[in-house]
């Protein structure tokens, strides 16, 4: 039985593919590694062949046409057959100690006919010699089977990445999630529209997710998604679309509560970035933005305001020292 699939979508990845595989590798015969690689122009699929040879009960080498992050992640869910989800990217690892206690933990819940949808774990920022970890344990109970009902408010700091997230493969599958080819940023689609469906999750406080940060060409640099923030707006855009987060309130309040946290993360990144870009046009693309979510969801519109997301809308003078403030204090890009 293999417990986790590994989705690792791969672009020109050559020089750090392999850091990322070998530590999935000690996960040994519980997993399944299924490598994409995404018309890349280097020596990427020679790379994954030769993994899927020297251990073929464990590496599955897939080449397909190029066709973006999203691309990768949905080619890796058609062909999984893990009883769990998780991508973890081509510059990215994960701890391997981390990897055994989560496998043994998976093991636990399967044994006892309890496997949850959603496995939460900690991820950690890997900035050169900095690092930042990102822990839950003040928001998700510890070592146990839990719902919506007992979550408690997340940091802004601390909210739900596709880093942290480990989903069942059949409650994926399920809901029919696909995220768009060809876009960036498509990885708070992967976290954010299969929440509705999780009924059950388990947090394991365990460091496991090893986020590399630094790369100049990385689609997190802030150069980088002010270059595309286009698909920044997108992707908030089309989270907008999904679903009311207020349609869950009388079921599952601390459900819609997250997912309205969740919109309110996707506001204030892509207005702060439309800000600190300092352009004419960008300006007006923010304005469109916030008209896009007061038509969309009114009531949205009017939380998100008075939220996180409202004060980036605040004279420029303001909201960017607030940001570079937070960039140092949090240790993000």
């Amino acid at each position: 039985m293999k417990y986790i699939t590994f989705a690792v979508p791969c672009y020109n990845s050559e020089s750090y593919m392999e850091h990322c595989i070998k530590s999935l590798l000690t996960g040994g015969e519980d997993v399944e590694i299924i490598i994409i690689n995404d018309g890349s122009k280097d020596r990427t699929e020679e790379i994954a062949k030769k993994y899927e040879k020297k251990y073929p009960t464990i590496v599955k080498a897939v080449s397909k046409e190029n066709g973006g992050h999203g691309s990768g992640v949905n080619k890796g869910l058609e062909l999984a057959t893990g009883l769990y989800y998780k991508v973890v990217d081509s510059d990215d690892w994960v701890d391997e100690d981390a990897l055994q206690k989560v496998l043994k933990t998976l093991k636990k819940l399967e044994k006892a006919k309890k496997l949850v949808d959603m496995m939460v774990v900690n991820y950690v920022y890997e900035k050169g010699n900095d690092s930042k970890t990102i822990k839950y344990h003040k928001t998700l109970p510890e070592g146990k089977v839990f719902t919506w009902e007992e979550v408690g408010k997340f940091k802004k700091d601390a909210y739900l990445l596709m880093h942290s997230v480990i989903y069942k493969t059949e409650m994926l599958k399920k809901c029919g999630i696909k995220l768009p080819e060809h876009t960036f940023y498509v990885d708070n689609i992967f976290v954010y529209y299969p929440l509705p469906y999780v009924k059950t999750m388990y947090y394991l406080d365990v460091d496991f997710y090893r986020y590399f940060i630094g790369r100049e060409d990385q689609s997190v640099n802030e150069s980088v998604m002010i270059k595309r923030i286009d698909q920044q707006i997108f992707v908030t855009k089309t989270m907008i679309e999904f679903f009311d987060p207020y349609s869950y309130w009388d079921k599952e309040k601390r459900l819609a509560k997250y997912l309205i946290h969740y919109i309110d993360i996707m506001m204030t990144v892509s207005t702060i970035l439309l800000q600190v870009s300092n352009t004419k046009e960008n300006d007006q693309k923010r304005k469109e933005l916030w008209e896009f979510l007061k038509e969309k969801n009114p009531k949205l519109y009017k939380t998100c305001k008075l939220s996180l997301s409202g004060l980036t809308t605040l004279p420029k003078v303001i909201s960017v020292p607030g940001y570079r403030i937070a960039q140092k204090i949090y240790k993000f890009n």
